[in-house]
């Protein structure tokens, strides 16, 4: 009986230790992102297991502005980051210590996700519309961010100088809110999960969405050359998100109407999972959720002219373009 008894043991001990080795074998990441629908592939393949069942083992890590996520991922604080592109993290990506390795969030017709929001006293002097920025207060996360870079492309629209517009950078989406609230600013360009609770509370007045006014491609995935060089990691942090996209796109995006998801039996997991990682209802995720492209493709073309863009007015550095920032062996072009 003892000899069955130390056998039973040894084999107990034996599985636990099988156990213990597949826990240590999986590939550890972690990945920088806001809390906004733009990352919501992400989202839902952390909250339904996804990256577990390819054998990553993930941990987020929470920011309030996109810029800091790039330095974070130089750095090795996070392994990815999944955010908008920003001209700090185009420099970085001109020196070479990081590389785009996917698209993520665009603006685009019909889904909202930034738009144009004036203060009460400024939409009362007659700031109705997006063109009327002209000559105002605008805050914004930081300078030469992805809402600098939208608000350029207003200007060019509608013809006015950006150098009209007197940008106000707070760092933060929470900072740039509470200017717009506390009546120090003249508008902000925000998204909406941040302006929403400030309109509900008649804090700030709707103006436009940047994707009816300006399409591109806001966001993207990114990691330092150090990640790239765990192919195996990047591939299979790629694939899980791939199944995400498709995922949001066809459950989501496709049932969306008038810039709204409807709330239903096959919508609302998915739904309910973006609201727990953006800390919103799920009555305000509907009206707020991002497109994505279903296979994660980047508009190269678009980064090139982003790229340009900031190059010509001063903030970001010269000497490179999209090819020289792009991991051509992950990067789906669109």
């Amino acid at each position: 009986m003892i000899g069955i008894a130390r056998l039973a043991a040894a084999g107990l001990m034996a599985i636990m230790a099988m156990g213990t080795a597949r826990a240590e074998d999986a590939l550890k990441a972690k990945i920088g992102v806001l809390r906004l629908s733009s990352s919501a592939p992400v989202f839902i393949a952390v909250d339904k297991g996804y990256f577990r069942e390819a054998g990553l083992e993930v941990e987020l890590k929470f920011f309030d502005a996109a810029q800091p996520i790039a330095v974070a991922t130089t750095s090795g604080d996070v392994d990815f980051g999944v955010t908008a592109f920003t001209a700090g993290l185009y420099n970085l990506a001109g020196k070479g210590v990081l590389k785009v390795i996917g698209g993520m969030s665009r603006e685009k017709p019909g889904y909202p996700l930034i738009g144009y929001f004036a203060s009460n006293n400024a939409y009362a002097s007659g700031l109705k519309t997006p063109k009327d920025l002209a000559g105002k207060r605008v805050a914004m996360t930081q300078v030469g961010s992805s809402f600098h870079y939208s608000l350029g492309l207003l200007a060019d629209k509608y013809g006015f100088k950006l150098a009209d517009v007197k940008i106000v950078p707070l760092q933060s989406l929470s900072n740039a809110a509470a200017a717009l609230k506390g009546e120090t600013v003249d508008a902000a360009l925000l998204p909406i999960s941040t302006a929403r609770k400030l309109m509900d509370e008649g804090g700030a007045k709707f103006l436009g969405w940047v994707g009816d006014e300006t399409p591109w491609q806001l966001g993207a995935v990114f990691a330092s050359p150090k990640t790239l060089a765990n192919k195996a990691l990047v591939t299979k942090f790629l694939g899980v998100l791939a199944k995400a996209d498709r995922e949001y796109h066809d459950v989501i995006l496709a049932a969306m109407k008038d810039g709204v998801a409807p709330i239903n039996d096959k919508t609302r997991p998915l739904l309910e999972i973006i609201a727990k990682y953006t800390n919103l209802p799920v009555e305000q995720v509907v009206g707020n959720c991002a497109y994505i492209d279903p296979e994660g493709k980047l508009d190269v073309k678009n980064v090139d002219n982003q790229i340009k863009w900031l190059q010509e007015q001063g903030f970001a550095d010269k000497g490179f373009d999209a090819e020289a920032i792009i991991a051509k062996e992950f990067v789906k072009a669109d």
